[in-house]
């Protein structure tokens, strides 16, 4: 069994799963572990969206890095990526690209999701981190 290629896993993780985001966490915690939604195109950065306060925006600010998983956990069809990497940038975002990452999950409901939660959303910041390490699967290989 051999790990995906680069093209393969690139094209993994430009697709629309629900990611799990891990940071390092205080002493004495277990590293924060939560899903997120997120944006990747291949050979660029990966880009959470999250409100400044949110403990795990204060915890990647920290740690300066963050690790991110996909995954497709069908039986036939179980493959993941995993990528971790440094953060290149943290800078707040605009409404339109609140949009695009809820268009991405959501699709045309995306323009009424953002409308509804603008108050609690205004501040979110966008977290940029550039893939330095990646990890992957694809049981497919295994049953040929």
């Amino acid at each position: 069994m051999r790990p995906m290629t680069q093209e393969e896993r690139e094209a993994f993780l430009a697709e629309p799963y629900v990611g799990v985001l891990s940071v390092a966490a205080e002493p004495e915690r277990a590293p924060l572990t939560t899903p997120i939604w997120y944006e990747y195109q291949p050979g660029g950065l990966v880009k959470v969206i999250t409100g400044p306060g949110a403990r795990k925006a204060r915890l990647i600010e920290e740690a300066g890095r963050f690790a991110l998983c996909a995954q497709v956990a069908e039986v036939e069809d179980y493959r993941y990526v995993s990528v971790e990497g440094p953060v290149t940038e943290i800078r707040p975002t605009s409404k339109q690209e609140r949009f695009e990452m809820a268009a991405r999950y959501m699709g045309d409901a995306a323009a009424g999701y953002v409308d509804a939660t603008e108050e609690s959303s205004a501040d979110n910041v966008a977290i940029h981190m550039r893939p330095e390490r990646w990890n992957t699967f694809d049981f497919r290989r295994v049953l040929g």
